[in-house]
């Protein structure tokens, strides 16, 4: 599965404060409207969360969350026929959220912030996509530290029961790193390929863009594209974006260069 091209995963937020400013808020209609323009435009799977994760944002009960989130995730798993991943590091949401229909679990905190999240995700046998999170973009050394906190997370995965196949790692740009240091780890992202799993890049419309660029988030769409095909460049297996019909263009041309991948019906010459 890994390595042949590409996978590109669709952002579909329910929370009000999305930092992307594309929140629905819990609108049902609008949530599965968007699922089956991304399945269209294709997105190899969606993930679905119903709580903002950018810096400053208020955090919501897991009670909260699971009553914005069910019912758009529901009626998406039965619209859609791509796996639909949970974007939540609670493991009670996660639960839930499994038994509507969710088929992966995206954790931001990788297994860290829940310690039943582990035994949750390892219980339902679904793929988990964990993430290198910390409070204090404070590092001795950036890259080997994020190695070794991923390293950490997938022993704890391990640990839990969780299956290595199960297991995809995401360096988390963005989430607790300065712009620098977001530059640095995409620069230096094949190094990260010593770990052995797959790779998650969450780079779309993130504030690194618009610092470089100096635009706003809805605005940022070509400088995504140059950070995916560079995501791409560097060994990532998955790309999490909200322009999917973009997206899925840069990936799969990005892919015939970087991986030797070729559509469907490819003539000979």
């Amino acid at each position: 599965m890994w390595g042949r091209r590409t996978y590109v995963m669709g952002v579909i937020n329910l929370a009000p404060d999305s930092f992307s400013g594309d929140g629905l808020d819990g609108d049902v209609p609008a949530a599965v409207e968007q699922a089956r323009r991304m399945e269209a435009d294709g997105a190899d799977m969606l993930d679905v969360g119903a709580e903002s994760t950018r810096p400053g944002s208020t955090p919501v009960s897991a009670s909260v969350e699971a009553d914005r989130l069910l019912p758009s995730l529901e009626a998406i798993c039965r619209a859609v026929r791509i796996p639909v991943s949970v974007d939540t590091y609670k493991a009670p949401v996660a639960r839930r959220a499994i038994a509507a229909g969710a088929s992966l679990v995206n954790d931001v905190w990788g297994l860290l912030a829940d310690g039943n999240m582990a035994r949750v995700i390892a219980a339902a046998g679904v793929p988990a996509i964990l993430m290198h999170n910390q409070r204090q973009a404070e590092y001795d050394d950036l890259v080997p530290d994020v190695i070794a906190g991923l390293r950490r997370i997938a022993g704890i995965a391990s640990a839990a029961g969780i299956a290595d196949h199960n297991v995809i790692l995401d360096p988390g740009i963005g989430f607790g790193k300065t712009a620098d240091h977001n530059l640095e780890l995409l620069r230096r992202l094949p190094e990260l390929q010593e770990l052995g799993y797959p790779l998650l890049l969450g780079v779309s419309r993130k504030s690194t863009i618009g610092r470089v660029l100096r635009l706003p988030a809805d605005d940022r769409v070509e400088g995504t594209a140059a950070a995916v095909a560079m995501s791409i460049a560097g060994g990532a297996d998955i790309v999490r974006v909200h322009d999917v019909k973009q997206m899925v263009r840069v990936a799969r041309m990005t892919d015939a260069i970087v991986r030797d991948w070729r559509p469907d019906g490819w003539p000979d010459r």
